[in-house]
């Protein structure tokens, strides 16, 4: 199925837009979009690995492919972070997320007080805010956020809030590489791990799930310990 879907490509380099890199695909060198909310190169250096790309059906989009997947010991890897969104919405109804409780109405991409969340349960007015992690550390652990992010800071922030009127909170970190199995805050950036444990004595409940692509397709593999 990847085959069909699929093209198979040699990254060449990541552009100053964060969103945009050339591909060689097809032994042309292409403008490609990468569906990544920040730089690939802050985790990994992609240079002369084999990627898939996949068609962008937009007829007015500025790019024909669209990154979707690396090569990694015989196996793709996902980096696609809007399809990791995909598969935990999909998978959000079974056993493996019963503790949020009744997820009878999810709404997806869904503004509450001014913030926009991942999901939202309206059964139990639960936001879900999902944070796709790619690691390939050594020792398998993934620790998040790998770089200084001040959006993550200030969700957090927004997310306290909620709490403290009364919404319920869970935050999702999906490893995008199915090797990896533990996850961990980042002790080193003092300001984001400061305000994700005042989230957590306020309520907010933590999950840590693997992904793996099947047939092209990412699911929810396993659950992962995460250590706050």
């Amino acid at each position: 199925m990847l085959e069909q879907n699929f093209k198979h490509g040699i990254f060449k380099e990541e552009l100053k837009n964060r969103f945009l890199c050339r591909v060689e695909v097809d032994g042309e060198d292409t403008l490609c979009y990468i569906p990544a909310s920040c730089r690939l190169s802050n985790f990994i250096d992609l240079t002369g690995r084999e990627v898939l790309v996949s068609p962008v059906l937009s007829s007015d989009a500025r790019t024909k492919y669209s990154v979707y997947a690396l090569l990694c010991n015989n196996g793709f890897i996902l980096l696609n972070m809007t399809k990791a969104n995909e598969a935990v919405a999909n998978s959000i109804s079974s056993r493996r997320f019963s503790y949020l409780g009744k997820r009878t109405h999810l709404r997806k991409e869904y503004k509450v007080g001014g913030y926009k969340s991942d999901l939202f349960i309206e059964d139990t007015e639960t936001v879900v805010e999902i944070k796709s992690i790619l690691s390939f550390a050594k020792d398998k652990v993934a620790r998040f956020p790998s770089v200084y992010s001040q959006r993550a800071i200030d969700q957090l922030i927004k997310l306290s809030c909620l709490l403290d009127v009364g919404y319920n909170v869970s935050y999702i970190f999906a490893s995008l590489n199915p090797r990896i199995k533990r996850l961990a805050i980042n002790e080193e950036i003092a300001e984001y791990r400061d305000a994700f444990r005042c989230c957590i004595k306020k309520g907010m409940k933590v999950k840590g799930v693997s992904l793996k692509l099947i047939d092209g397709e990412p699911i929810v593999y396993s659950s992962l310990p995460v250590s706050t």
